[in-house]
């Protein structure tokens, strides 16, 4: 058990760490540079928080109890009815979030031109507000009675808690709150990768205002690897976690220890993949990411060549340095003695 705990602890650090890393860079890609700042940017943005926060909240928590804490804490404290409503609310708001960053950008490849009326600014903040309500509501519903959050001993973190007595609470949070946003990714980059195949075999040309170029097939072949290594990535994170809570609520058993943690730390490790397969495989963010170290070398380069002026403390040379002091300089006449008459 405890070589259990010990290798779940490294997991999760090394997680909170990727997590951390690839979110924040996310982030400083986003605000350094304008040509991302889109109209439904905010959706990446929400995700990115989400998963920043699980990172340094949620993960290092069941690092700490798997190390300190196996015993565990009191399944009705407030310390474990906090941890565990924010664990279900970052992770609701975060995959509805990716969800519809998937849906806009399944908008802009497959309804191009009426692309620009479909995604306003003003329709993305209705979304982004109908997420975070829901995911708060959700959130609540356990606290409120509907539900029940406790401590897993076998994640070492507070979490619902999926028993036969609170079937109805796990049905809406898993079917709702993470199948149906799956299977929509899944569609939709199911969906693009049939349509980059099709352009693929008839041969694609892409036309700007002065000229028109044919699009080599190594281009969509690229983008339906990435599309697929995602579906991937979204089901083997997800279905361990799915599959244990259909297994104890509908059977009342309680799963096997090892595979309840490796269940939990999986979907936390969703958090450090999303920036990476979500943004940071499309061309436009790699190369806002080069830009942006590109800006960061300069501004440090600019510094180191042009440091902050110090006075000398020896004056070699009248005419190439000069200090001058704030005080009032006062001139003595040299003393001459008076000469009698």
């Amino acid at each position: 058990m405890q070589r259990m705990a010990t290798l779940y602890a490294v997991l999760m650090i090394g997680s909170s760490l990727c997590s951390v890393c690839g979110n924040a860079l996310l982030l400083l890609v986003l605000l350094l540079n304008r040509s991302l700042q889109t109209e439904t940017w905010t959706l990446t943005l929400s995700f990115s928080v989400c998963d920043l926060a699980l990172g340094l909240s949620t993960i290092p928590f069941g690092a700490h109890n798997s190390i300190f804490q196996t015993q565990g804490h009191s399944s009705t404290s407030p310390l474990c009815q906090g941890s565990a409503f924010f664990f279900l609310l970052l992770q609701l708001a975060s995959i509805h979030s990716l969800t519809w960053a998937t849906v806009d950008k399944f908008t802009e490849i497959c309804f191009a031109l009426n692309y620009a009326n479909i995604f306003t600014a003003h329709r993305t903040r209705v979304i982004l507000a109908i997420i975070w309500i829901y995911s708060l509501l959700t959130a609540a519903l356990p606290l409120l009675g509907f539900g029940n959050y406790g401590y897993s001993s076998s994640s070492f973190l507070c979490a619902p808690s999926f028993k036969p007595s609170t079937t109805g609470f796990n049905m809406l949070f898993i079917v709702l709150g993470i199948i149906a946003p799956i299977l929509a990714m899944c569609s939709m980059y199911g969906y693009i990768v049939f349509v980059a195949r099709n352009q693929v075999q008839r041969g694609t040309f892409a036309c700007n205002e002065q000229h028109c170029f044919y699009v080599p097939a190594n281009n969509y072949f690229k983008s339906s690897i990435v599309m697929v290594t995602t579906i991937v990535c979204l089901l083997i994170c997800w279905l361990p976690y799915i599959t244990i809570c259909f297994y104890e609520t509908l059977t009342g058993r309680e799963s096997p220890h090892p595979a309840s943690a490796i269940a939990t730390w999986l979907v936390l490790f969703t958090s450090a993949l999303n920036p990476w397969i979500i943004s940071m495989t499309q061309s436009r963010y790699r190369a806002a990411l080069q830009r942006s170290v590109k800006k960061i070398r300069q501004m440090l380069a600019r510094t180191h060549k042009n440091p902050l002026p110090k006075c000398p403390t020896t004056q070699t040379s009248s005419k190439t340095h000069s200090c001058q002091s704030s005080a009032p300089q006062i001139h003595i006449e040299p003393f001459h003695e008076p000469t009698g008459s």
